[in-house]
């Protein structure tokens, strides 16, 4: 399985934040926000990621993580001239799709949870068509909201409904066969001019082929992409990383531990950073 990591947008709900940055790379803690997608697809056991941003900030991504290299991964790069809707990712990325399943994950949600990459795996073993994760919000208006029947099958999505049918959000965390990219060719733009993930998701829930897989107690789901969710996420990042002896999204670590590097890899990239507590982390756990 391929990963797109979506990190394109102009971070209007961050503003002023974004005017010269671009919000995935505004910080979450001790790393910058595209840590935490990119620790996802790793710790899912992807290797292969696509970054897709806007023309004026994908140099800066470009010096942030460079090639994969280093981490024992496969990055590339493409352009979002503007941004489109969530789907024109896979536009975008049809060439890198290819034949092969894929998961999108958009760039400013931060997902935590010790079952996660486990239940991700086992999400892509049994793909077939698309599967969407839940996650319980307090106010559904405020989301794309999943409706599931007694027997807790996805029966319809709602686009921040005034009278939802559920209190499930769909995260920005998706996963699809490689014929997703004829789907979102089909798309037709919704009335703001956008390719809506969503209509990417009925269709397949209209060929019976799209499973929600719902992200319960133990698994934290942040969308970063405003103030108070930005806030939030450091919040959380630090007060479990002191409380827990451990760095959430530390990515020589998980590389480490997926064993794609060595010891001594880790320790020199440790090394490059070593005045930081982040790069003292990595060099302890390198050993």
């Amino acid at each position: 399985m391929k990963g797109i990591i979506l990190a394109g947008g102009n971070g209007t709900r961050l503003l002023p934040l974004t005017i010269a940055v671009s919000k995935q790379l505004l910080p979450v803690y001790d790393k910058p926000l595209i840590y935490y997608p990119l620790a996802t697809l790793m710790q899912a056991g992807i290797r292969d990621v696509l970054i897709i941003s806007s023309p004026a900030d994908l140099p800066s991504f470009e010096r942030v993580l460079g090639n994969g290299s280093d981490l024992g991964m496969r990055l590339s790069y493409a352009e979002q001239a503007r941004p489109v809707g969530i789907a024109d990712a896979f536009l975008v990325g049809s060439d890198f799709v290819g034949d092969e399943p894929v998961a999108l994950i958009l760039g400013d949600n931060v997902f935590h949870g010790a079952r996660l990459p486990e239940l991700v795996r086992a999400a892509a073993r049994d793909l077939d068509g698309c599967v969407l994760f839940g996650y319980h919000v307090a106010d559904p208006r405020q989301f794309g909201i999943a409706e599931k029947d007694a027997g807790g099958r996805l029966v319809g999505l709602e686009e921040k409904p005034e009278h939802p049918r559920g209190s499930e959000a769909v995260t920005g965390l998706y996963l699809y066969t490689p014929d997703v990219v004829d789907i979102a060719r089909s798309l037709r733009p919704s009335a703001r001019g956008e390719l809506e993930i969503t209509d990417v998701n009925r269709a397949y829930l209209a060929q019976g082929r799209a499973e929600l897989v719902s992200l319960g107690p133990g698994h934290v789901w942040i969308d970063a992409g405003t103030h108070e969710g930005l806030l939030d996420a450091a919040q959380y990042v630090r007060t479990v990383q002191r409380h827990e002896n451990l760095r959430i999204a530390c990515l020589e670590e998980i590389a480490l531990r997926m064993g794609h590097i060595s010891p001594e890899t880790c320790r020199s990239l440790g090394s490059r950073q070593d005045a930081s507590g982040y790069g003292q982390y990595v060099l302890a756990t390198a050993g």
